[in-house]
């Protein structure tokens, strides 16, 4: 896989954490959480506006935005059988569509809110699919963006430390001596590759704010335990530019980016949403 990527088709067949309901709606609940600070609504985040999920697969984030009270919401994949299996659990109340995203089949300027969680590495061409998802957003429309970090210690996928870190010859032989895969596909970035990403819009870090208080964001999960509260206790009183010092090796960002001068309009956090520069 060190040669020429090719687009990785029906993703949900191998990978099953895909498919762990569970966890997917954990996660959709903590996107909701996070749009609805940045939006200042308590209730029915998404009443009112078009909404799609790019890079959907079985559909349960979706079926979640779909809940927060989407006037419309739309699955944009192309993996089949995960498409498949969400349109035959959700397809009352969800559209999913199959397509590229570096081709979204939309107008421009058409949706009020995108969501783009944990795809980017799995994507052959992410800033392809970045540029399309400006030309759709709407002009005060919302983006809300997982990304994993390549300085991140261990590599989320397979478990193993380093593994982002190495060239891609490396990372395939690493992968396959430890018997978890025959190659390593992922391509992650450093923040500064993130960072030119996401030129031409306006962007807000929400990664602290999450890890700092997780109960208002639904990510409880993060810190289980008398552990993980004295963690977010320590992360709430940690000084800014301390947390600033440890951005580059953060393993996850939460960012929320818009293509006007929209702020975040929730209730005031320990650890605020910091702007981030585009480079």
């Amino acid at each position: 896989m060190s040669g020429k990527r090719q687009a990785q088709l029906a993703y949900s067949e191998f990978q099953a954490a895909m498919l762990d309901e569970e966890k997917r709606r954990r996660k959709a609940a903590k996107i909701v959480a996070v749009l609805g600070h940045f939006l200042g609504r308590d209730k029915d985040v998404l009443h009112g506006l078009t909404v799609a999920d790019i890079g959907c697969s079985a559909g349960f984030i979706a079926d979640e935005l779909a809940g927060a009270g989407a006037s419309r919401t739309f699955g944009v994949d192309i993996d089949v059988p995960g498409l498949r299996k969400a349109a035959e659990r959700f397809g009352e109340r969800v559209e999913f569509v199959c397509a590229d995203g570096t081709a979204l089949p939309f107008p421009d300027g058409s949706i009020d809110v995108l969501v783009f969680n944990h795809i980017y590495e799995h994507v052959v061409d992410p800033d392809a699919i970045m540029a399309e998802m400006r030309r759709v957003l709407a002009d005060d429309g919302v983006l809300y963006l997982g990304l994993g970090n390549r300085l991140g210690v261990m590599e989320p996928h397979y478990k193993l430390p380093f593994l982002s870190y190495l060239p891609p010859a490396l990372a395939d032989r690493y992968v396959r001596l430890s018997g978890r895969a025959d190659s390593y596909y992922e391509r992650y970035r450093t923040r500064r590759g993130l960072r030119k990403m996401v030129r031409g819009l306006r962007v807000w870090d929400y990664t602290f704010p999450v890890l700092a208080t997780p109960a208002a964001f639904a990510g409880a999960e993060l810190f289980p335990g008398v552990v993980g509260r004295v963690a977010g206790g320590v992360l709430a009183r940690l000084p800014r530019s301390v947390l600033r010092g440890l951005l580059p090796v953060v393993p996850t960002y939460l960012w929320v980016a818009t293509k006007s001068t929209r702020r975040p309009a929730g209730a005031s956090l320990p650890q605020p949403p910091d702007p981030v520069r585009p480079l």
